[in-house]
């Protein structure tokens, strides 16, 4: 029986650590958090944080394991390639993980390369930033340099914001470092989803259209992904092509991705992200439902060196999306009321570890999202229908 270390239990990451037990393997899972709900799944628990390598190098060692899995986590990403290039398990390179993980070097690397890419700069302080403000054309986005599910993400129009937007930004920065990216105007939606690779091949991906909500504080923090893809095949085709080419040269092999992309005003498609790991927000639950390709189990043998050949593109059957539950209001939560005729027509699941009494904060980004809907739609009027008014549909109570 093959033995895998799960970098992280949190409750996204259960539906890997579940799917390895059922495939036989022996889950071994570890995180500083020792409630996080996968735990109770793996057959053994080891107190380690998932970000600190070298421990998780010594753990992997001691444990004798087959392979490393870092399932939908971005800071975990990096730790999983450190770890299976030293002991020799299969993995892509660390390096190339480590550009994918962090935004500077991934603009960098974008560039220098000769991929379409905004114009960015890395910064560890306000002071410094300042210095170099003539060189941006307002708007810019202020991103930490290392951060997901657009927090710590700030949208700045007047230079007088930069201030608090680059403490924002490193507060949730674990190098301390933030950049300054121009802002690239699309057309049409953002696209957003997973793709695969296996052995350096292309051979899936699902993308959809991120979608945002002029209700909440930042109107540029999504709420969600909604499928199929209503971009131009001919965007779509170029976008495979570059992934295709990105993936190439930086060695990547069996690897998932969360992939997002624009298309500029301009004419151009700009790769934003390329995260080397499953999506969260239940990304990879609904394209096994839309698609029939369950992606989780290729995680999996992935990471342990098992064949993947068997991948395949699949069409998107039906409409469907993903829904950040949040409040519009700070305070305790007191439940969530789903409406009866909603839950018969497009309710699909619902996830969520908050309990009654937790302390809920109005929605900002990721962070703030109370639980995740899976939702299935007869029609692309009746999806953008219910998204655009899923407040009448899922009511959240705050005291």
């Amino acid at each position: 029986m093959k033995r895998l270390l799960m970098l992280g239990g949190s409750l996204y990451q259960t539906y890997a650590i579940k799917a390895a037990v059922e495939m036989g393997y022996y889950v071994i899972t570890c995180d500083y958090l020792p409630e996080n709900p996968g735990h109770k799944f793996a057959h053994e628990y080891h107190n380690v944080s998932t970000t600190d390598k070298e421990a998780v190098l010594a753990l992997a060692r001691e444990l004798h394991v087959d392979g490393i899995v870092a399932y939908a986590s971005d800071p975990a990403a990096p730790t999983a390639a450190f770890v299976a290039e030293k002991l020799g398990l299969p993995t892509s390179p660390y390096k190339s993980v480590e550009v994918l993980s962090e935004k500077h070097l991934f603009r960098q690397y974008l560039a220098e390369h000769g991929f379409n890419v905004p114009k960015a700069k890395s910064y560890a302080s306000f002071s410094e930033a300042e210095k170099d403000t003539a060189a941006f054309r307002l708007p810019v986005m202020v991103k930490p340099v290392d951060s997901s599910g657009s927090k710590g993400v700030n949208k700045l129009t007047d230079w007088s914001q930069l201030r608090s937007c680059a403490e924002d930004a490193l507060s949730y920065s674990r190098r301390k470092l933030f950049i300054i990216e121009e802002y690239i105007e699309k057309q049409g939606w953002q696209i957003s989803g997973d793709a695969f690779s296996v052995d350096g091949k292309l051979v899936f991906h699902c993308f959809g259209n991120e979608f945002y909500s002029t209700k909440v504080d930042k109107d540029f923090a999504p709420l969600g992904e909604c499928w199929p893809s209503f971009m131009p095949q001919s965007v779509l085709e170029t976008l495979e092509a570059d992934l295709q080419r990105l993936i190439t040269s930086l060695g990547m092999k069996s690897t998932a991705y969360n992939v997002e992309a624009i298309w500029g005003t301009d004419g151009k498609v700009y790769i934003l992200e390329l995260g080397a790991r499953s999506g969260g927000s239940l990304i990879p639950q609904v394209t096994a439902l839309a698609t029939g390709v369950d992606m989780v189990p290729y995680v999996i043998k992935a990471a342990a060196g098992d064949d993947c050949s068997d991948l395949r593109m699949q069409p998107v059957k039906g409409f469907w999306s993903n829904y950040m539950v949040h409040s519009a209001v700070t305070g305790k939560y007191a439940g969530i009321d789903i409406d009866e005729e909603f839950k018969k027509r497009n309710f699909v699941d619902y996830v969520t570890d908050i309990k009654i009494g937790d302390g809920v904060h109005k929605y900002r980004d990721a962070q703030d999202c109370i639980g995740e809907l899976i939702v299935k739609y007869e029609s692309k009027d009746e999806m953008f229908d219910v998204i655009e008014n899923m407040d009448k549909y899922v009511r959240v109570k705050i005291v």
